[in-house]
């Protein structure tokens, strides 16, 4: 079976890991020497949560910590986490004190809290974010696709929540929310082009192996070979030719301009047999939307076909850089005969006393998530057949 390296190398990284202590920056002090905690950061998750305990000698709790704080988590000097304190636990048992924080990245308030209620036309999609999120105090955006778009109608229901209408506003465009480190909200895709950042080895005989342990699943549950969207246009007010402002369900010559018969299909080649699904979105500004909402449903389903789980010690790859969702990486495991590039969609930094330092690391197909941020660039994995598998919208009259 499979056995750690134990060359040098293994030993100077494992010397390496004592340096990389966590800090939590809250009220303009710092807080480390944690005795255990658990850090997530995942593409999937809407807020990534974080939890650190720690043990208080000094039989004094911090009057500085309290919930709602705004918080700062570093690894030794790199920040991995801004956002807030959730939970605060203070437990005292047989004269021994003890803390322990919950907390949740930026994205929280979005998740717990509603939406500004408005409806607006032609907005550009930075403004629809802008209206969504900057009342709950995220100031911060960014856009990193190749293009964005206009949206002929965009309404916030009453009661939604404001994470939600983000991430339908992103999906009319293909694309994605989430927090960077330092608070940014990115709105956007990977770049399939970013060389990888490490290799993970398993082999054997032990031989330069640094995985602890890869776990490979790969399910058809969720997965299908066809994926239709249906939606409706919504009617718009224009212009006439008098001048005067008409809408366009009342102009009779304008009667065709909102549909309710909006239709796109995404395949999935890799299927290998008839699995139909059918989603029904609701309104729609154009088919060219649609497609992508198609096409980001289908690249969803696809990902849940294959996981891959490693686990390493530490929290940084061979070169020292610490692991980030968005990361592409190459695993190459004799054991489950894989070679190959892989995208990184999640990852745990974790502490505990049996294990030290530990990152969990979760991985999809690469190329496949968000394919449609930069089109142009899009490249396959070693072992991939490049074209031959990728999701594509259907032409409908195509199709029997």
């Amino acid at each position: 079976m499979p056995t750690p390296d134990n060359s040098q190398n293994s030993q100077a990284n494992e010397a390496a890991v004592s340096d990389d202590k966590i800090t939590l920056l809250v009220g303009g002090k710092a807080h480390s020497d944690w005795s255990n905690y658990r850090i997530d950061s995942d593409f999937l998750k809407a807020a990534d949560a974080w939890q650190l305990t720690l043990g208080l000698p000094d039989s004094v709790f911090p009057e500085n910590v309290a919930r709602g704080a705004r918080v700062s988590v570093r690894v030794a000097n790199d920040t991995v986490l801004s956002g807030r304190i959730d939970t605060v636990t203070r437990t005292v048992s047989r004269g021994a004190f003890s803390l322990a924080l919950n907390g949740r990245d930026d994205a929280g308030i979005l998740v717990d809290c509603a939406a500004p209620i408005f409806s607006a036309a032609q907005l550009a999609l930075e403004e629809v974010i802008a209206r969504i999120v900057r009342p709950l105090g995220i100031t911060k955006i960014r856009i990193q696709a190749e293009s964005s778009s206009r949206n002929d109608k965009a309404s916030i229901n009453p009661g939604e929540r404001a994470w939600d209408a983000l991430a339908k506003a992103a999906a009319g465009r293909g694309l994605w929310p989430w927090f960077e480190p330092d608070g940014t909200l990115v709105v956007g895709g990977p770049d399939y082009n970013a060389p990888p950042v490490a290799t993970l080895v398993m082999n054997l005989n032990g031989e330069g192996n640094n995985l602890l342990s890869l776990e490979e699943s790969s399910s058809i549950q969720g997965c299908y070979s066809e994926l239709t969207i249906l939606a409706q246009g919504h009617a718009r007010t224009v212009t006439s030719t008098t001048g005067e402002s008409v809408d366009i369900w009342d102009d009779e010559s304008a009667g065709k301009t909102g549909q309710n018969d909006f239709k796109s299909v995404a395949g999935d080649p890799t299927i290998p047999y008839y699995r139909p699904q059918i989603i029904v979105v609701g309104d729609a500004d154009s088919s060219e939307q649609l497609n992508y909402r198609a096409k980001k449903a289908m690249a969803d389903a696809r990902l849940s076909g294959l996981d891959l789980v490693a686990e390493v010690k530490g929290h940084r790859t061979p070169d020292g850089v610490l692991w980030a969702p968005g990361q592409r990486v190459r695993i190459k495991s004799e054991p489950h005969g894989i070679d190959g590039i892989y995208f990184l969609m999640g990852r745990t930094f974790s502490l505990s006393r049996q294990d030290g330092q530990r990152t969990s690391l979760r991985f999809k197909e690469d190329g496949i998530w968000l394919p449609d941020a930069y089109p142009r660039r899009k490249t396959r994995h070693k072992g991939g057949r490049k074209g031959k598998d990728d999701i594509a919208v259907v032409p409908v009259w195509e199709r029997k």
